[in-house]
């Protein structure tokens, strides 16, 4: 959030997306009766995430990093540049409290570079660097970021469908940024946080939808059985 008011900020044009012209509350940027800020957990993780965010994608309501963000209190997010990374970034990747660790299907690192485990080093606090977008934009970011190339990555291997439903994903067991951050916070063994981002995720979906009547009918036909 702080990341999109810095945007807006110094944007040299007025932002006029779809649904620019809805009332939103200024906190979770949610329409007014879908706001979830009276569901808004306590944040406990131990963890750390930076979340690194292609362009635009810190405008969209539909953006559920800013759901991971409000278990962790540890978090910070930079707009990608693949020739130009901000200093700060950089600083904090270097930081010796921190390990930094890409979250990233493993298909796509190469062999020396891919973890299955958490990494426990010295005491170090886990640093998980989450790629924010869409797929395609994910996928650029992750082959062009030198700056990352240094790091191990941590892939997850889900097996279940996503219960997203906001936006269509490339497929099946493709997850949005809420459910990836779940699984890498028990895998970081923050339990109580994960717990706390999956009932959180539930509230934002659930009335997202109810916003969205269009998408209710879509997950109205997907609940449909076989």
């Amino acid at each position: 959030m702080a990341l999109r008011t810095r945007e807006l900020a110094t944007s040299l044009r007025p932002f006029k997306a779809r649904g620019a012209k809805v009332k939103r509350c200024d906190t979770c940027i949610l329409p007014l009766m879908s706001c979830i800020c009276d569901v808004r957990p306590a944040a406990t993780a131990n963890c750390a995430f930076v979340f690194l965010m292609y362009h635009g994608e810190y405008y969209k309501p539909s953006n559920t990093g800013r759901l991971i963000a409000d278990v962790v209190p540890d978090n910070s997010a930079f707009l990608w540049d693949r020739t130009q990374p901000d200093p700060a970034l950089l600083a904090l990747l270097a930081d010796p409290r921190y390990q930094p660790v890409v979250i990233f299907p493993h298909q796509y690192a190469k062999p020396e570079r891919c973890i299955h485990t958490v990494p426990q080093a010295n005491g170090k606090i886990p640093l998980f660097v989450m790629l924010d977008g869409t797929w395609r934009e994910a996928q650029k970011m992750f082959t062009k970021s030198p700056y990352l190339d240094g790091f191990p990555v941590l892939g997850l291997n889900p097996t279940d469908k996503s219960s997203y439903l906001l936006r269509e994903a490339a497929h099946d067991h493709q997850l949005c940024t809420a459910e990836v951050g779940m699984e890498v916070l028990r895998m970081a063994g923050d339990l109580q946080a994960a717990d706390d981002l999956h009932t959180y995720f539930g509230h934002f979906r659930l009335r997202y939808l109810m916003s969205k009547p269009h998408l209710t009918l879509k997950q109205s036909l997907a609940e449909l059985p076989e």
